[in-house]
């Protein structure tokens, strides 16, 4: 770098509080969860990846860091938080049972049975009120309508 040596003017340096700014950006964006530090963590890393690579001013690098800032705020955080809202749905309880496959342990017909399922005894009923399905015959669960796993055959 040009100029009087000092901590503004030695490249690594620099380069140093850049990184240190950005990891402290990144430690807050773990807290927050806003994105909005993790995109100036990365501005700072590009001004300290400047600073480390070419003898520019202290005003070059502030430049670069609100450049990139700016750029990862508009195209980069929107999508990110696209992916993060995504997150598909984890079918837990009840919600997970249709499309199990569940085993007949009384007669299970339109007005109603017991089948075993997932390690456990339902009440059961079949879709098609017509349906009849014998003890040991496996079903499949189609819908959970209360406490009431509706089959059909598997």
């Amino acid at each position: 770098m040009s100029g009087a040596p000092g901590i503004w003017h030695d490249e690594a340096m620099s380069a140093a509080v850049w990184l240190i700014v950005a990891l402290i950006l990144l430690g807050a964006e773990a807290l927050g969860g806003e994105l909005v530090l993790l995109m100036l963590a990365g501005g700072a890393f590009a001004a300290a990846a400047t600073a480390a690579a070419t003898d520019s001013p202290v005003l070059v690098e502030g430049i670069v860091f609100a450049v990139v800032s700016v750029v990862l705020l508009i195209t980069v955080r929107p999508v990110a938080r696209r992916q993060l809202s995504k997150r598909p749905a984890l079918a837990t309880n009840a919600q997970a049972l249709p499309g199990k496959t569940a085993t007949v342990i009384e007669l299970v017909s339109g007005q109603g049975g017991q089948v075993r399922l997932a390690g456990e005894v339902w009440s059961a009923r079949s879709l098609h009120p017509g349906d009849e399905f014998a003890p040991g015959q496996d079903v499949q669960v189609m819908e959970i309508d209360g406490a009431t796993a509706v089959v059909w055959r598997n």
